[in-house]
């Protein structure tokens, strides 16, 4: 059997990989456009920001590994078509320019995602970047070494991370977004307003609720100035983190997919075509709570669905669990973490829910030190099934939402979790762990007896 892997950064290089490992009898051809596989870039802003100091400990595979594991590699090669009748694909060689047919019997789209670029005029100046792989993270360092003033386009994760990083390089930082508060994907506006605030004592400009209209440059062709619905920002440097669409025109019209592109999968993580494979964010995820597919763009997704791929093609059949699309952050010291829906998400899918909140210490008052949890869990109002939390605090207890996203998988009710059996230790917790005390909460609001 031959299989061709199109593109090959988290979950083609888990699915290479695995495949490679399960079964030395199967011929795998990876077709990848870069010239590097499995950079993580979730790790540009610490890149940017100097934490991580070589930018080649942001990837943990090669091209080389992945070859001496028996896989065929065509680096800087582009796959042009898919022939889905004749199980074909044309690909052409990037640096020679020569084009050729491949056959395949069973074919893996991890093409991954591309940053959005809205159609603004003067987005082709100088200096308007984007952050997504290996070459534009090296762009970013270097063209962002001698500039003033940085623009971040777009609040959610990559765009607050990369705005904490210009700011903790002495560089004047304006972050725009046309929401009315930042990261309002992952967060409510409880939580946002805290790192909102963080941001204000370290200068940081919020243009918030308004959309850039236009880019003004200079006599070189470098952007000097932003303009937006409600103002006009100068600038020095402009960082695109508008959102991102999967990469999947060439199986446009020929397998199932989402309104913007992404394609559905089945548990087993094939297309509506079975000889078609997806994972990553080229791809839907099944949404546990929700029960929706929905586009989610995480590595961590992207790694568990590769790893499937792998085992199902192999022959080690292994449902897909779904996603609660659990994340955490890390701003100027405040660790924050959520997963599953907001109030936000929960009224957009017209769910009834139930909000518990607990603010307590994270271990007692006895210790040397000790710091205030934000915790926030939702449940359903009829099932009182946990369907999302958040938390936020200086301690790192983001692990939490690791605990509630089984939780969530899992189909646990509010109430059971206040009686789950968590350790103690005065050096890490309370007696009453945080979780069950969201439980306990949500126990003590209940007017009428629980059902027996």
């Amino acid at each position: 059997m031959k299989v061709v892997v199109i593109g090959c950064t988290h979950a083609g290089t888990a699915a290479v990989k695995t495949l490679a490992n399960l079964n030395k009898n199967i011929d795998i051809t990876v077709y990848e456009k870069n010239n590097n596989v499995s950079f993580l870039s979730c790790g540009i802003a610490l890149y940017v920001g100097g934490v991580a100091k070589d930018a080649s400990q942001l990837f943990y595979s090669s091209p080389e590994e992945l070859k001496s594991l028996g896989a065929t590699m065509h680096m800087e090669h582009e796959v042009l078509d898919i022939d889905t009748v004749n199980k074909q694909v044309r690909v052409k060689d990037l640096n020679t320019g020569e084009e050729k047919i491949d056959q395949y019997d069973k074919l893996v789209m991890t093409t991954g995602s591309w940053p959005i670029i809205p159609p603004i005029d003067g987005i082709n100046l100088e200096n308007i970047l984007l952050s997504k792989n290996y070459n534009q993270a090296n762009e970013i360092i270097e063209r962002s070494k001698n500039v003033k003033n940085v623009t971040v386009i777009g609040a959610g994760y990559i765009g607050v991370e990369l705005v904490e990083a210009f700011a903790l390089n002495g560089k004047n930082v304006t972050l725009i977004d046309s929401e009315d508060r930042i990261l309002n994907k992952y967060l409510d506006k409880e939580f946002t307003d805290v790192v909102e605030a963080e941001f204000a004592e370290h200068n940081i400009s919020l243009a918030l609720q308004q959309t850039v209209t236009k880019f003004e440059g200079n006599e070189q062709g470098k952007v000097t100035k932003v303009y937006t619905t409600k103002g006009e920002y100068e600038t020095d440097l402009v960082i695109l983190c508008v959102g991102f669409r999967p990469n999947t025109n060439l199986l446009k019209g020929k397998v199932d997919l989402l309104p913007n592109g992404a394609i559905k999968i089945n548990e087993y993580m094939q297309s509506s075509n079975p000889d078609i494979y997806a994972a990553g964010d080229s791809c839907a995820v099944n949404y546990n709570p929700t029960g929706e597919k929905v586009y989610i763009p995480l590595a961590t997704n992207a790694v568990r669905m590769g790893t499937l791929v792998g085992h199902n093609i192999a022959g080690q059949l292994l449902k897909y669990m779904g996603t609660q699309g659990t994340s955490g952050l890390h701003i100027f010291g405040l660790n924050m973490a959520s997963t599953g829906l907001t109030e936000v998400t929960a009224k957009l899918n017209k769910i009834p829910y139930e909000v518990v909140e607990v603010i307590d210490n994270d271990r007692p008052e006895f210790m040397p030190t000790f710091h205030e949890i934000r915790l926030k869990v939702l449940f359903h109002q009829e099932t009182r099934q946990i369907l999302g939390a958040q938390l936020i605090s200086k301690a790192d207890v983001t692990q939490m939402m690791n605990t509630l996203s089984v939780c969530i998988q899992t189909k646990m009710t509010i109430e059971e979790l206040g009686f789950i059996d968590f350790f103690f230790q005065p050096h890490f917790n309370k007696p009453w762990n945080t979780l069950n005390q969201a439980g306990l909460a949500a126990l003590a609001k209940q007017k009428e007896p629980i059902e027996q």
